[in-house]
């Protein structure tokens, strides 16, 4: 009996498929990632409010904003649950769907007991490693006069604080490795925090110069498309379009201007293309951090005209970045989400002409204060520092070498302190003194104009009162349990009243740190395949980015996430 030898020919190839599957492997990730994007990218704007869309939306033009507005999923409410709504912690938890708590970054920067008493570590200074390609004058060695012994490198940076993983991390656990994932910023930490442990790079600029850098946490040189997109002219063309030609003070001069969202995306555009991202047969990431906004918003807020032309310049950039991406690789091939680390409060005199209880407090004044009732109290009237200098609210940070020479313990120091910040607060109020009674009754003669603001302190928790979970059994003391974590101090968290801020003294610009709805709103959009456009208006937080963006990944969700999958502006699966 005799095969045909088309039945032949057809075993031959099963075996041969079947040999060829045994023989290789490697090539399975690639199968589990069938269907799903070349690309994601997730564009953070630092200190962008959440209602900033809703406010410019009729200006919007192209593809920019548009595409997540329009063409996107659109979520109008989404707000942080924690208090403390800073430019790192914020990072943090875009990246790994976690709060303070999870992922372990409570602020920028802050004073480390096992590390330093003589200044604070940022939240990813690391001086194991150093940053690479620095130009020449931007090295402490070769700065004019510097002594001998001066140190020959910029210290480094790297993700040692963060304690979960990130959306990134699980692409590259899911692929082995196959996956690129990479940050990019102004801010080191904003490149760092939101890329994760695992991250191909991260890349931030020196802050004289405006190169990019990196550290040698991830390379010990920068790759060759990074260095010609430096020694290419973008740097000056940047400083040409923001008035501040041949500057040594790029993040602060041209760092604060539109141009430098431009800058940004076009390295971004040179980091897509110069690691052939979307090419790989894997989900690639890209985070890009667009820093501009926070830099200028501080100094002149929310409602001023710039705000209103750095949004409307970020969405002519947003377009012509969305388009490039189209043309490049497809945006039918790529995920987009778009967010903000954090809101901003109004300027407190803009918002107190209005009628607003708003106001800046002199925070130096408040630890003058404090610290003079404790040497009082426990140094026979010395001039002994309590505190640790630096206030950075909501953490007000003891030195606990003080109060140990005393016989303090950190549950009476840290309740001490607890109970004396808010009369210290109080007695920078400059308002006659409120009527009280008296015998014989007084007379009080009313006022014919409105009085100044008064400071006021919400509340005080100590760090062991938030480390035991005692707090307030409600939404507000959810936020505060999501802002803990420790780094060997003795701390306490001080919340003042809504619309209120460190500042005094010349301070005229604004800030963000506090649990209040201005500093939690930011927005929250999609665009892609898998999207239901629309506009959303049930609420939800940026801890839903990372698990929204796993679960239709198909991989893990990052080692820590509380968040859940926005399954309301998800298609269904076609076949079910």
């Amino acid at each position: 009996m005799h095969s045909h030898p088309r039945s032949l020919k057809a075993l031959a190839g099963f075996f041969a498929a079947l040999l060829l599957a045994v023989l290789l492997p490697a090539s399975a990730p690639a199968q589990v990632f069938a269907g799903r994007p070349k690309l994601i990218v997730i564009v953070v704007i630092d200190q962008f409010r959440g209602d900033y869309l809703n406010r410019d939306r009729s200006e919007f033009k192209g593809r920019g904003f548009n595409l997540f507005m329009k063409e996107g999923a659109w979520f109008t409410d989404c707000y942080y649950d924690y208090a403390n709504t800073k430019t790192a912690p914020g990072h943090a938890t875009i990246g790994t769907g976690a709060y303070t708590d999870g992922h372990g970054i409570d602020s920028n920067e802050w004073w480390d007991a096992s590390r330093s008493y003589d200044l604070k570590v940022s939240s990813v200074q690391d001086e194991r490693y150093q940053l690479v390609d620095l130009p020449h004058d931007s090295i402490p060695a070769n700065a004019p006069g510097a002594p001998d012994w001066a140190t020959k490198w910029v210290v480094g940076a790297s993700p040692l604080n963060l304690r979960a993983t990130t959306l990134g991390d699980e692409l590259r656990l899911a692929t082995d490795g196959r996956a690129r994932v990479y940050g990019i910023s102004l801010k080191d930490r904003a490149a760092i925090l939101p890329a994760g442990q695992s991250a191909n790079g991260a890349f931030w600029i020196d802050n004289s110069s405006g190169h990019f850098t990196t550290s040698t946490y991830y390379m010990e040189h920068l790759p060759e498309w990074a260095k010609a997109f430096n020694a290419g002219g973008r740097v000056e063309q940047a400083a040409r379009a923001a008035n501040a030609e041949g500057t040594t003070q790029f993040f602060e001069l041209v760092g604060r201007t539109p141009e430098a969202n431009s800058y940004e995306l076009d390295f971004a555009k040179a980091l897509i293309a110069g690691e052939k991202l979307g090419q790989n047969g894997v989900t690639d990431l890209v985070v890009v951090s667009l820093s501009a906004n926070d830099i200028q918003g501080h100094q002149f807020g929310p409602d001023s005209d710039f705000e209103q032309q750095m949004i409307l310049s970020l969405d002519h950039d947003l377009d012509g970045f969305n388009t490039w991406l189209d043309k490049s690789i497809g945006l039918d091939n790529v995920w987009l989400a778009l967010t903000a680390d954090h809101g901003i409060a109004p300027i407190p005199g803009e918002a107190a002409k209005l009628g607003i209880h708003s106001l800046a407090i002199d925070m130096d004044k408040v630890y003058e204060k404090v610290n003079a009732e404790l040497n009082q109290k426990h140094a026979a009237g010395q001039h002994l520092a309590f505190l640790l200098p630096d206030p950075d609210l909501p953490y007000i940070v003891l030195d606990k070498r003080t109060f140990e020479k005393f016989g303090v313990d950190e549950k009476a120091a840290e309740e001490e302190v607890a109970a004396l910040l808010p009369a210290a607060v109080a007695s920078l109020d400059h308002n006659p003194a409120p009527f009280t009674r008296a015998l014989p009754p007084t007379v009080v003669q009313p006022n014919q104009h409105r009085l100044p603001n008064s400071p006021r302190v919400q509340d005080v928790y100590t760090r062991l009162q938030l480390a035991k979970g005692q707090l307030p059994p409600s939404e507000w003391g959810r936020l505060l349990a999501h802002s803990y974590t420790e780094h060997g101090n003795w701390y306490v968290m001080m919340i003042l009243d809504a619309f209120q801020l460190a500042g005094g003294g010349q301070f005229a610009g604004t800030n963000h740190f506090s649990p209040w709805s201005y500093d939690r709103h930011v927005p929250l959009a999609f665009f892609g395949a898998p999207f239901v456009p629309g506009e959303y208006h049930e609420q939800v937080a940026p801890v839903d980015l990372a698990v929204t963006l796993a679960s239709l990944a198909g991989v893990n969700q990052p080692s820590a996430a509380v968040g859940r999958v926005l399954t309301v502006a998800i298609k269904p699966v076609s076949g079910k």
